[in-house]
């Protein structure tokens, strides 16, 4: 029996090189349901790991759940086993009026505030996407005709607020154009690691409308059909970063 991580469950080892990473374990079967020869390679809690081809390419289709403290432990045992190029495709709020519903945004780095990454690396370390997976994703947007965004986005850990004020509008006034919730601890570890790392998210409503956060819906047809145009981007994307390693 060949070795297996502790908490994802996948081999240690002969897994391909490139992933598509999501936070919903339905997701990563939807992902799979695209491939061909596809087959489950590990499921253990949030943690399922699909394994196929599209056009050719052998990838990964993982799940890592909601929150990067747990996320990470998925990229940290992906990345051990020998993966080193992780794209996530997820969804987001928006937090510019200009940018829609259904609408695609490409990362091009992430303020770090995750409730991880600031365990493992200084607080000036940065959380950039790698130029070439942001460049892979954007031609891709293009091709597919997916209207399209690419900027910062916020990562932050808490999801339902508490008694303090998040700094929502300072970092709007900064630019910050998405708020969502892992990629900022995928891209640290890809700048620790030397890995290709990025993010492909769609939004799926906007923080600043709403009323509460009990208020958020992203359960709508227009965010599933995006859903369904971003996993095919995102894989068109590994494809055209398959001609490096």
């Amino acid at each position: 029996m060949p070795k297996l991580m502790p908490i994802t469950r996948i081999p240690t080892a002969g897994l391909p090189s490139r992933a598509l990473v999501c936070g919903d374990p339905k997701r990563a079967e939807r992902i799979a349901g695209r491939l061909d020869q596809a087959a489950l390679v590990a499921s253990n809690r949030e943690y399922a790991t699909y394994r196929g081809s599209w056009h050719g390419l052998e990838l990964l289709a993982a799940s890592h759940g909601v929150g990067a403290a747990g996320a990470m432990i998925a990229f940290q045992e992906l990345a051990r086993a020998g993966v080193t190029t992780l794209i996530r495709v997820g969804t987001c709020g928006a937090l510019r009026d200009g940018i829609a519903d259904g609408d695609l945004v490409v990362a091009s780095a992430a303020v770090r505030d995750d409730g991880i990454s600031d365990q493992m690396v200084p607080a000036s370390y940065p959380a950039a996407a790698t130029p070439e997976v942001v460049l892979a994703l954007e031609s891709s947007c293009v091709a597919a005709g997916a209207r399209h965004h690419r900027g910062l986005v916020w990562t932050k850990s808490l999801f339902y607020p508490g008694v303090l004020t998040p700094p929502l509008e300072t970092l709007v006034k900064a630019g910050v154009i998405a708020l969502e919730m892992e990629l900022s601890a995928l891209l640290v570890l890809g700048g620790m690691l030397g890995l290709r790392t990025g993010g492909l998210l769609v939004v799926d409503g906007n923080p600043t409308r709403l009323a509460s956060a009990f208020d958020y819906d992203p359960h709508r047809p227009v965010v599933d059909e995006a859903i369904g145009k971003s996993l095919d981007v995102a894989l068109s994307a590994l494809k055209l970063l398959s001609t490096t390693p």
